[in-house]
């Protein structure tokens, strides 16, 4: 239960102001919410699927190494606490083919989705929590947290049809990653 309810929250703040997010949004304006929902589920579920198979299987290799691991994941966290500071927003490719796609929608919106999510903080983030936590509950509480997260977008891109205030979403989920991440090294450190 602790896997998860970390991993939904984690997830959730990695995922506001991200570029899937911002995709969830495009479609929502040219697609029925639960279409666009639906495609998400499914794409996140895949991949955070496989991350944790990645984050489950670096933990085990160097289960005697806890402390290390916890170092290492709360520095990524500050690294994602920096990518979030940053900034992230869709290019003007992106944007075109979020809005063209014709055909079956949830089967293009869950490609869109799959595609944006390889690489991206908040899969590196799944792996991160999955070095640490169990598989299962990661998995979960990851696709719940990024589908809340782009649920919020699809009901203001479809419903709202205004901007969420970025500025103060940047900067609530910088200061979650970095309070994360200050724990995770400090717990890794034997602080705690």
């Amino acid at each position: 239960m602790y896997a998860f309810l970390l991993s939904t929250a984690v997830i959730f703040v990695a995922e506001l102001g991200d570029k899937s997010q911002l995709m969830a949004m495009t479609f929502a304006t040219r697609h029925r919410m639960r279409d666009v929902l639906l495609g998400i589920t499914i794409a996140t579920a895949i991949v955070h699927l496989a991350s944790v198979g990645i984050g489950a299987w670096i933990g085990d290799s160097l289960a005697g190494s806890q402390h290390v691991v916890s170092i290492i994941a709360g520095f990524a966290f500050l690294i994602f606490a920096a990518w979030t500071w940053r900034g992230d927003e869709l290019s003007e490719e992106e944007a075109t083919r979020a809005g063209a796609r014709k055909g079956v929608a949830i089967v293009a919106i869950g490609i869109a989705f799959f595609l944006a999510e390889l690489g991206d903080k908040t899969m590196l983030a799944t792996i991160t929590l999955a070095t640490q936590e169990g598989w299962l509950g990661t998995w979960i509480g990851s696709t719940v947290g990024m589908v809340l997260a782009d649920a919020m977008a699809i009901v203001v891109g479809a419903v709202l049809g205004r901007h969420l205030p970025d500025r103060i979403i940047t900067i609530g989920a910088t200061l979650a990653f970095v309070v994360f991440g200050v724990l995770l090294i400090a717990d890794g450190a034997g602080w705690l």
